[in-house]
Formats: structure tokens, C-alpha cells, sequence
């Protein structure tokens, strides 16, 4: 009996040998040493993935996947639980089998892993992790030189540091962690490691190895640094997804890249959504937007952005987080859009925290003042998550939390009998507003009345450009992009009948998660001196 038993013991490890399979246990690493000591035991119910398929442990613990000559392994992590963090924050939940390494490229990407371990552990902590918890979230912070992680540090890094907000448990970058120049992955790291929270990556169009053959070989550099660019983690009710969303070569031609998804991709999503609740908060975050203002299917692969909405159709709540585009706007895709959904999957393009590829006047505290070409000044997104809900919001670097918008008008107007002969107008781009807001003004405490959306180039940050037009002695930084169409800028009539001195305008707005946001401007009205003129 002992010899057959034996027997079926050796045939089976044969087996999982032949196959190319990998087992292991995720086990609960009690005493934090990244070791699967005797005294510690298995956990149950854990998702486990090869980057397609999805297993679960058993009541023990354990896995077994199947793996490929170069593949990788990872843990979905559960809620209540937390992975030990490397030197910059980043989690260890994952384990590479490149027993080659990684092909010749311009930039370095893995050494050769060996074999595939006999046992492939991982080790999870329990912790009181809470429902409700912010997540710092950056667009495009894409350096292209050291100068330019150092305007990074001094931003965005600093303004966190300085905020110190109490519900930020963990941060993700949208891509574009780089720009081009993949050796500063590593003082990228360094300079978000200082935040001091778990960080979560996704890859972006500049982060790629641009010399690759294939797809599936673009990322080489990216996941020596970051892990694998596709994978998903929970946190208290909600449900993270992390994609890889760049084609490259752009299969249409070979040439350039093209915002979609490999099938491989779109499995593991499919197979990763088995396990999750219908009634979980979905959180993607990828790089190139799916709903794209500028190029629609120029930019994204419309058949591979429907096979994700279909795996997402049975959650309701549903939010994508997207970067690449260097401005900010929300896009909601329901019925209208041909979706059969109650309720519309909601997209932020979170812009960039480079803003304008740090451009501009260098300011007293050594960085640019990088506006976007929206007019949406430098800053970051904060994802605040209550259950299965949650609210976004947007910080400003340097300016106080209630910052929210920028007022644009003419600081003096001449007095008139009629508004009728009035040409000013007031402009309010309000920085994370959707197209759908409510968006008034008054002057003087009058009634309040409707402001128009206004699909133009902001008028603020159009100025802000052509000024570097009539210096005649050239500014400390570079010059701003060219304005764009502002998604979120309402505009109205500013009132010149009115007493000569100073009127207040007042702009409120009430955003999709119910705040009302207020703020206030000052312009003046003065007797027009062409009539002293005609009168002469």
C-alpha cells in the first residue's frame, strides 16, 4: 500500500514537472520575516494567477498553477491582508520565471531566473484595513531627464508630504512613470518612495522598450522595475484592476503603438472578475483612455474596450482611471452609448502631474509652473473610497484644498447703459467638473443665473502662453504647449451697467458627488473715458 501511495506521490510531482506547473502555499507570514516557518499555516480562499488563469487556495493554502518558459506568478491580494514592501514601497506579490532573462535591448530588463522554484511561497499579513481610505492617484509624471524627477520631488512629492492626509493608505501611477529614458525608473522610485505608502504602477507609452519585436517583450525593462504591468488587488469592498493597455507594434502597421488589449489580457480579466462580488466597487486603472476626446478609434481598439465593458456589465459600480492625454474630463458610457447598464461606467482622465512636460516660468521655489493646456494647473487626484463608493477630487499643488477652479474676467469694465453693449465676458474652468454640472454665477448677491458650457480654449492660460511672445528678455524655463479646447470652462456675461467702483462675482457649482463648490472675484466698473472724449 505504502509502495503504491509512493508511487502515485512521484508520478504526480512527474507530472506537474512535465506539464510545466507551479505549485506553493500563500501562507499567513505571522512574524513578517518573508519565510514560510513550521510554526505558520496556509490561507484559504486567496487568488492566484499566471497573468491568464485564476486559481484559489485550498483550506491549506495551497496552489498549483500552470506556467510557460517565461512567465509570471502572482497573489491577488485579499482584503484585511498586506504584502511586505520593498526599499521604494513597491509590494512583493509577485515572482518572475525567466530562466533566459530578457532578450538584448537598449535598456536593461532581467537577468536569468533559473529554474522555477520546487515550492513558490508567498507571504501575507493580516491588518486592520479599512472601508473607508483615500488612494493618491498620478497621471504622466514622465521625466525625461533627473532635472525633471527633481521638479517632481519638489511638486507633487512635497505638496503630499506637506498634506500628510490620514486616510491615504496607498497610491497608483497611471503610466508614463517615464519619458522614454527607462534608467530613471530608478530615481523615479526613489523620489515616490519618500511618500511612504504602498505604490501601484501601471505602464505607459513611454515606459516601453521601444526596440522590442513583440508585444508581450515591451515591458521587460518596466517589470524589472514595477512588477507585472497586469494584475489586480483588493481593499476593504473594492476590487483594483491594473492593465497594460498599449499595443506596440501598433498591429494596423508595425509602426507607432494603439491604445488596446492582447486576448491573453482580457482572459485574465475575465477569469480574475470569477471572484469577485457583484456588489464590489471595480477600480481599473490603465494608461491610454478608453474613452478618447481627441481620436476616439485613432487612439484605442473600440472592440477591445467593449469586451472589457462586457465583463464589467454586472457591476454596477464601476470607475476607470486613465492618464496619457495631458488634460483633464470625465466621460460616462450607458445606455446612450449603446451599453446595457443601469448604471453609466464612469472614466477620469486624470491629466498629468508633469502638467505641461514641465513647462514654464521657474518659480521661487525652483519648479516650473507646468499648467496643462486645459488650463488645469499642476496636481494630483485623490480617490476616496467609502464601501463600495466613492468620490474623487482634485489637489493643487501649492494652493489649499479648496482651490477648485480659476475665474477669468476683465479687471475693469466701462459703464454702461446696458448690458446689451457689453462684450466681456466671465470664465470659470473648473477643474474635475463633468460636462453634465450645474454651473451658476451671480454679481452682487443677485439672483443666481445659469452659466453656458463653453467648448473654447481657456482664456486664462491662452494669455498665460502668449505672454512669452512680447517679453523681450527671455524667462528662466520653456515656453508652454499651444491651448487646447477646456472640457470643464463655463462662461457668462460680466455686467457693465452697473455703479461705477468695485462688484463681486460669485460662481457656485454642485459636482457629481453632491458638494457645492464656491469662488469669488472682484472687477471694477469706471466711467468710460472715450465719452469724455466725444464730448470734446
Amino acid at each position: 500500500m505504502r509502495k503504491s501511495i509512493l508511487f502515485l506521490f512521484l508520478f504526480a510531482s512527474v507530472l506537474l514537472h512535465a506539464q510545466n506547473f507551479v505549485k506553493g502555499t500563500v501562507y499567513h507570514d505571522v512574524n513578517a520575516n518573508n519565510k514560510f516557518d513550521k510554526s505558520e499555516k496556509g490561507v484559504a480562499n486567496v487568488a492566484v494567477s499566471n497573468g491568464k488563469d485564476v486559481v484559489i487556495t485550498n483550506s491549506k493554502g495551497e496552489y498549483v498553477l500552470q506556467t510557460g518558459r517565461c512567465n509570471v506568478i502572482f497573489v491577488i491580494k485579499p482584503a484585511g491582508f498586506e504584502f511586505s514592501l520593498d526599499e521604494f514601497n513597491i509590494p512583493s506579490f509577485y515572482y518572475f520565471h525567466k530562466p533566459d532573462g530578457s532578450p538584448e535591448a537598449n535598456f536593461k530588463g532581467f537577468s536569468p531566473t533559473g529554474k522555477m522554484p520546487a515550492k513558490l511561497n508567498f507571504g501575507i499579513r493580516k491588518v486592520n484595513e479599512p472601508d473607508i481610505f483615500t488612494s493618491y492617484v498620478f497621471g504622466d509624471p514622465q521625466p525625461y531627464v533627473k532635472e525633471h524627477v527633481d521638479f517632481f520631488s519638489k511638486s507633487i512629492v512635497r505638496d503630499i508630504k506637506e498634506r500628510t492626509s490620514k486616510n491615504a493608505i496607498f497610491g497608483i501611477s497611471l503610466g508614463d512613470l517615464v519619458g522614454d529614458n527607462l534608467d530613471l525608473h530608478l530615481p523615479y522610485k526613489e523620489a515616490v518612495a519618500e511618500i511612504g505608502l504602498p505604490w501601484y504602477n501601471v505602464m505607459g507609452n513611454h515606459d516601453m522598450n521601444y526596440d522590442a519585436k513583440a508585444d508581450s517583450l515591451s515591458d521587460e525593462t518596466f517589470e524589472s522595475h514595477f512588477g507585472t504591468n497586469n494584475y489586480s488587488f483588493n481593499y476593504g469592498k473594492a476590487h483594483f484592476i491594473v492593465l497594460d493597455d498599449i499595443l506596440y507594434p501598433d498591429p494596423r502597421d508595425g509602426k507607432g503603438y494603439w491604445g488596446g488589449f492582447r486576448p491573453d489580457q482580457l482572459k485574465f480579466v475575465e477569469n480574475d472578475l470569477k471572484f469577485v462580488e457583484n456588489n464590489k466597487l471595480v477600480v481599473v486603472s490603465l494608461h491610454i483612455p478608453l474613452d478618447d476626446k481627441e481620436d476616439g478609434e485613432k487612439a484605442f481598439r473600440q472592440s477591445d474596450r467593449q469586451k472589457l465593458y462586457d465583463l464589467l456589465k454586472p457591476y454596477d459600480n464601476v470607475l476607470i482611471m486613465s492618464a496619457h492625454t495631458h488634460f483633464q474630463y470625465q466621460a460616462f458610457d450607458g445606455k446612450e452609448q449603446g451599453l446595457a447598464r443601469s448604471k453609466p461606467i464612469h472614466e477620469y482622465n486624470v491629466g498629468a502631474t508633469c502638467g505641461d512636460w514641465y513647462s514654464g516660468e521657474i518659480t521661487e521655489n525652483g519648479v516650473p509652473v507646468t499648467t496643462m493646456r486645459d488650463g488645469t494647473p499642476q496636481g494630483y487626484a485623490l480617490l476616496k473610497i467609502n464601501g463600495n463608493n466613492y468620490e474623487l477630487d482634485y489637489k493643487v499643488v501649492g494652493m489649499p484644498e479648496s482651490y477648485k477652479m480659476s475665474i477669468y474676467h476683465a479687471k475693469v469694465v466701462p459703464q454702461t447703459q446696458s448690458d446689451d453693449w457689453s462684450s466681456y465676458n466671465i470664465y470659470a474652468n473648473i477643474f474635475m467638473a463633468s460636462e453634465n454640472d450645474l454651473v451658476e454665477y451671480r454679481i452682487d448677491n443677485e439672483n443666481w443665473a445659469k452659466m453656458q458650457l463653453a467648448k473654447e480654449v481657456d482664456p486664462a492660460y491662452n494669455r498665460y502662453v502668449q505672454d512669452w511672445d512680447y517679453v523681450e528678455t527671455l524667462k528662466l524655463g520653456r515656453r508652454p504647449s499651444e491651448p487646447i479646447v477646456c472640457l470643464h470652462l463655463w462662461k457668462a456675461p460680466l455686467k457693465s451697467a452697473l455703479a461705477i467702483g468695485n462688484h463681486t462675482v460669485e460662481i457656485r457649482t454642485k459636482d457629481m458627488f453632491g458638494r457645492v463648490i464656491t469662488q469669488k472675484s472682484i472687477y471694477s466698473v469706471a466711467k468710460d473715458p472715450t465719452l469724455d472724449l466725444m464730448e470734446k
